[in-house]
């Protein structure tokens, strides 16, 4: 492994303006060309979270999709945050991972937020979804995926023979002010359980209902110690993962290998 450049983007997502929301966002990313390996953006960056939103629900042949992809070339980084997409199977919260070459990924969000009526309106994912980019294995995860330990698990020796699932864990969220105390100490608990790198990155400002954000984006290492919080305002933060600790970490604390097997089902 190599170190791996973060870069943390939190913003006042425009409410369902998904044009606006991108000539925004693409402003405050375009600066970070040629220093960074992977653009984190918040949960449903091109509307806010909306059910009202699921109309104008997009394709994987729309206009959102085509930006990611331009910003991923453009930037010589990954880029990853989650729109609503719309499919055979219904309308998804789903997660983009777009990669320099032009390849997307995906992860849809399983857990739907019933308490706002999500699962009214969503289709769920099925799939735990984990990347490979620059020598890193990334889990995808969005919003209330943050409050299912079970579904973000590290298990070892599944995916890579001897090696954990994953070394790092993405969070992409609209996470309400009222709710920041759980938000910021989930994200702690996700990473000093898993042994990996967690990456949450909110929203801030007030959406279209009223609700208000106050960010709280952060990148915690695999002891629960913060290497950069960010509080309720506009910013675009980079930090570097170092893997050699990770590694050093895992080796001397294999608290892994004492885990229970289990498998995901539907």
């Amino acid at each position: 492994m190599r170190n791996l450049r973060v870069s943390i983007v939190q913003g006042e997502t425009r409410w369902h303006d998904p044009a606006g929301n991108r000539e925004y966002y693409g402003r405050l990313i375009a600066p970070l060309h040629g220093t960074t390996d992977l653009v984190v953006l918040p949960e449903t960056f091109t509307s806010g979270f909306s059910n009202e939103a699921i109309g104008n629900a997009e394709t994987m042949d729309g206009p959102t999709v085509d930006w990611m992809r331009e910003q991923a070339a453009r930037l010589d980084a990954a880029v990853t945050g989650s729109v609503q997409l719309r499919t055979e199977r219904g309308v998804f919260n789903r997660m983009l991972f777009a990669t320099p070459d032009g390849v997307i990924r995906h992860y849809d969000t399983r857990h739907l937020f019933s308490y706002a009526r999500e699962h009214e309106r969503y289709a769920a994912g099925r799939e735990r979804v984990v990347v490979e980019w620059r020598d890193w294995n990334i889990l995808l995860q969005v919003c209330y995926d943050l409050r299912f330990p079970v579904f973000s698990r590290n298990r070892f020796d599944v995916l890579r023979p001897g090696l954990p699932d994953y070394d790092l864990a993405l969070y992409v969220a609209n996470w309400p002010a009222a709710r920041a105390y759980p938000w910021k100490t989930l994200l702690r608990a996700r990473a000093m359980e898993n042994l990996c790198y967690v990456v949450g990155v909110n929203r801030v400002g007030t959406d279209g209902n009223g609700l208000h954000y106050s960010g709280d984006s952060a990148a915690i290492d695999f002891l629960g110690h913060a290497l950069s919080e960010a509080s309720d305002e506009e910013v675009v933060s980079t930090m570097l993962l170092q893997a050699a600790p990770l590694v050093e970490h895992r080796a001397k604390f294999p608290a892994l290998l004492d885990g229970d097997a289990f498998a995901l089902t539907e």
